[in-house]
C-alpha cells in the first residue's frame, strides 16, 4: 500500500474506533493499555515541573554542560515525584510530568510542588551554579516552576507499533503544563482552585499563615482562579 493511502486508512480507522474503556485503579504502564483501542479512565492530579529557558542554555553553552544541568534538574524533580508516590509517565525536554492518584492526591501533589521549590533553591540551583560559574558570568539564571491541576482523564496509547507511548486526554494535564510555564519568581508553585479547595489544610497553612495566594489567569480566553506560593517544604 502506498504511504498516502496507508495514512488515510489509519486516520479513518482511528476516527471510527470503539474504545475498550475501563476504570483505572493505578496509573497504567504503557504495556497495560491495548494499542489498538485500549483506554483507561482515571481521576488524578497532574504535576508538571519545568526548567525555564533550556533553549538558551543549549544554544549558548557547551552541549555537555547543558546536558548535565538539565539532567541534574530532572533527577531532583523526578525523585521528589516518586518519593511522594507519584508516577512519571512523560518527559519533554526540560520538563517532567507526574501523576498522583489515591485519596490524598491533590494534597500530595501540592506538597510535592513546595518540596520542589525548596529542593531547587537549596540543592539543584546552588550546586549547578557552583559547578558552572560561567552560567552566571554570561547572564544565564536557572529557574523552575511547578504546576498542578486535577480532573478526569482518558489515558490511551498513541503512535505506531514499536514506537508509541501513553497520552492523557483531559484538561488537567494541559492546565498543569500551562501553570508550569509561568515565570513569577519568587513564586514557583502554582495550583488550580480545584486543587486548592480540596486539599488538606496541612498543605495550605503553616504556623497560622496561608502559604498560597489567589490570583486570576486567562487560559485560551477563559478566566480562572489559581493559587501561587513562594513557600518551600523542607526535604529531609
Amino acid at each position: 500500500m502506498a504511504l498516502k493511502a496507508g495514512l488515510e486508512a489509519d486516520v479513518n480507522s482511528i476516527l471510527s474506533i470503539s474504545w475498550d474503556e475501563r476504570d483505572g485503579k493505578v496509573v497504567p504502564e504503557t504495556a497495560d493499555v491495548n494499542l489498538a483501542n485500549g483506554a483507561v479512565r482515571l481521576e488524578a492530579a497532574y504535576l508538571y515541573a519545568d526548567m525555564a529557558d533550556s533553549t538558551t542554555l543549549a544554544r549558548d553553552f557547551d552541549n555537555r554542560t547543558a546536558a548535565r544541568v538539565v539532567r541534574s534538574y530532572l533527577r531532583v524533580m523526578s525523585k521528589l515525584i516518586t518519593a511522594d508516590g507519584g508516577a512519571i509517565r512523560s518527559f519533554d525536554g526540560d520538563r517532567v510530568m507526574g501523576i498522583f492518584i489515591g485519596d490524598h492526591k491533590r494534597t500530595t501533589a501540592a506538597k510535592c510542588c513546595l518540596k520542589m521549590k525548596w529542593a531547587f533553591v537549596n540543592i539543584a540551583r546552588p550546586k549547578i551554579k557552583a559547578k558552572y560559574p560561567i552560567l552566571a558570568e554570561r547572564g544565564y539564571e536557572i529557574e523552575h516552576t511547578a504546576g498542578v491541576d486535577f480532573g478526569k482523564v482518558l489515558i490511551v496509547r498513541a503512535g505506531i507499533r514499536g514506537s508509541n507511548d501513553l497520552i492523557s486526554i483531559g484538561s488537567a494535564p494541559n492546565v498543569a503544563a500551562r501553570l508550569s510555564a509561568l515565570r513569577e519568581s519568587p513564586y514557583r508553585s502554582f495550583i488550580t482552585k480545584a486543587v486548592y479547595d480540596s486539599m488538606h489544610d496541612s498543605a495550605k497553612i503553616y504556623d497560622g499563615k496561608n502559604m498560597w495566594e489567589a490570583r486570576s489567569l486567562t487560559v485560551k480566553g477563559q478566566k480562572m482562579t489559581i493559587y501561587r506560593s513562594s513557600w518551600g517544604w523542607v526535604v529531609d
